[in-house]
């Protein structure tokens, strides 16, 4: 019997696939079906050698399906059981390839609704979450946890119900025929059980660190080609492929010795139905000499008996090998377990346009208590005001902005968004007051105009070609070789940097929000670019509040307000008279 911990895995799983329980109740009736067809299998042999090579009457169903003439003739039951042999073998093919059919249909769908949940969750944790544990770990589970929810409910419970019942058919049936024959065959399922129950609990515990390792692995890939530019100038190739065959030799030999566990298991499972059918074999023998079982009731008898064991090892093996959708499932269900830092409150209001005052008070926060970032934040900006941030790097600049949006919340104190406390926004409508123009451009490996309206799905292509030309962009865009439906390649990597950073400021325009976060987005171009940037920048700050986080000086020449973060303190703090 499952543990507790299993059982409530399984409860959750069954609340996932709820919306498919008619596709999973279809698989079981047709799984069910393969046992009368198992059941009704040996039945043509039995005839052919009791009833055709021997003299023994026919089996009562068929003397009363068939005329007397036919049941009494050799030849007519020799083309039965012929017949028989052809019809069950057409029957159990057909079977096996429409339930084969339901269970890709039932078992992909529910991996592709479990992974849709996964990744809808993912990007609701808060990015502490994502900044603690990596992407490679949330990505493994997404794309391999998620596949348990098949292997527990299509591919292990249902064909574990249904050995159960195949296995108490078999065991009826020859019950009727020789009832000790039927007590040895189930004389061994103690055995088997009690092997199961040893070997489960170490078997799932080894594939836990099977997956565990695997996902460390997957770390170093993404790790090494998401940053494949810096590892050919470093001429780290090398180093990387020792870093990887590291990883990868820890996971090969908890493999191993999963592996070593798992052939145990298997030999002391194979031995123990060995040992069955040889007792089995040896008193159907002597029955037969007795004349208490005739040789076609034998043959039957050893064929259901190869077919008994056959549940009872699905039964074992299923039990054992479920330990790795276990393992799976906890895991996938560990990510959907974890809580977003930052959490709607229920009472939360909606915010349509903001008219773009903010205000820090006494704003702390630190991502490890023991390390502050900011400390006795406090600063006004009024509606339309332009913030200028500075500081060394390491400073502060970047968190104090990423606390506008809520990417996290603060330690202690308040950030007010036209007097409301940002916290009691929802928070798409909180987020949906920004724009943002970061230092490293984040583009998606689709079009230019997908890009340019990421934060506009349903723009129109004459909004996206307007919001490029305040940007600057649409020329080179024009020039493009597909000109707006061109592909920017994975992270845009087949654009320049400034070309990157002109669709990044065309999508802020299109956004049209009324709040604007500038970080440090001129930081990676040459002063030329820069310059043009600029200039596109002004417009688009005009009448938006915006924050803008730079490292000269001359940059943050148009703010109203200047401030100077170090060690995560406002050190210097000058504003200027807004012009009327």
């Amino acid at each position: 019997m499952p543990h507790g911990g299993e059982l409530r895995v399984y409860r959750r799983l069954l609340r996932q696939a709820r919306p498919y329980r008619r596709a999973l109740a279809g698989v079981f009736v047709l799984s069910m079906l393969a046992t009368p067809l198992a059941l009704l299998g040996p039945i043509p042999v039995k005839i052919a050698v009791d009833n055709v090579i021997g003299s023994h009457p026919p089996p009562r169903l068929v003397s009363v399906l068939l005329p007397r003439a036919m049941s009494s003739s050799p030849v007519a039951l020799l083309a039965i059981a012929g017949a028989l042999t052809v019809l069950l073998a057409l029957l159990a093919y057909l079977q096996t390839m429409v339930q084969w059919l339901l269970e890709t249909y039932t078992g992909e769908n529910l991996v592709l609704d479990f992974r849709a949940l996964l990744f809808h969750h993912v990007q609701r944790l808060s990015l502490a979450y994502h900044d603690t544990k990596g992407t490679s770990d949330s990505i493994y589970r997404i794309q391999y946890d998620a596949s348990s929810i098949q292997d527990l409910l299509v591919n292990g419970a249902i064909p574990l119900l249904s050995a159960c019942l195949t296995l108490a058919g078999m065991i009826y049936v020859t019950a009727r025929m020789d009832w000790q024959l039927a007590l040895v065959s189930l004389g061994i399922s103690p055995v088997l059980f009690l092997i199961t129950r040893i070997f489960g609990q170490p078997l799932r515990k080894r594939w836990g660190e099977v997956k565990k390792l695997e996902s460390r692995a997957l770390s170093v890939v993404q790790e090494v080609l998401s940053a494949v530019r810096v590892v050919k100038a470093f001429g780290a190739e090398e180093q990387e492929h020792k870093r990887f065959m590291r990883h990868s030799s820890y996971r090969l030999s908890e493999q191993l010795r999963l592996a070593r566990l798992q052939g145990g298991f298997d030999m002391l499972v194979g031995g123990t139905v060995a040992a069955g059918t040889a007792v089995t074999l040896v008193i159907g023998v002597l029955h037969c000499r007795q004349g208490s079982l005739t040789v076609g009731s034998l043959l039957v008898v050893l064929a259901y008996q190869a077919q008994l064991y056959e549940p009872l090892k699905t039964l074992s093996k299923k039990t054992a090998g479920l330990q790795s959708g276990l393992a799976s499932a906890e895991r996938a269900f560990a990510l959907v377990d974890e809580t977003p830092e930052v959490i709607e409150r229920s009472d939360a209001r909606h915010i349509r346009r903001a008219r773009g005052k903010l205000e820090f008070r006494s704003v702390s926060f630190a991502y490890d208590p023991r390390r502050p970032v900011l400390q006795d934040i406090s600063l006004v900006a009024g509606c339309g005001a332009r913030v200028g941030i500075q500081g060394t790097t390491g400073a502060g600049k970047t968190t104090l902005v990423s606390l506008l949006m809520r990417f996290y919340d603060v330690a202690s104190g308040q950030i007010l968004l036209d007097d409301v406390d940002l916290r009691d926004y929802k928070l798409d409508d909180l987020r949906n007051q920004f724009a943002l123009v970061l230092q490293d451009t984040v583009l998606f490996s689709t079009s230019v105009a997908e890009n340019i309206a990421y934060g506009r799905p349903g723009a129109s292509e004459e909004e996206i070609r307007e919001a490029a030309r305040q940007a600057k962009a649409h020329d080179f865009i024009e020039r493009l070789p597909d000109g707006y439906q061109t592909r920017v390649g994975e992270r845009g990597m087949l654009l320049s940097g400034g070309e990157r950073q002109r669709i990044s400021l065309a999508r802020a325009f299109l956004k049209n929000a009324p709040i604007l976060i500038l970080d440090e987005p001129t930081s990676s171009v040459d002063v030329r670019t820069e310059a043009a940037i600029m200039e596109t920048m002004r417009d688009l700050m005009q009448g938006r509040t915006t924050f803008l986080v730079a490292h000269r000086l001359s940059t943050l020449e148009d703010c109203d307000l200047r401030i100077r973060i170090e060690h995560g303190r406002i050190v210097d703090e000058r504003r200027r008279e807004v012009n009327a």
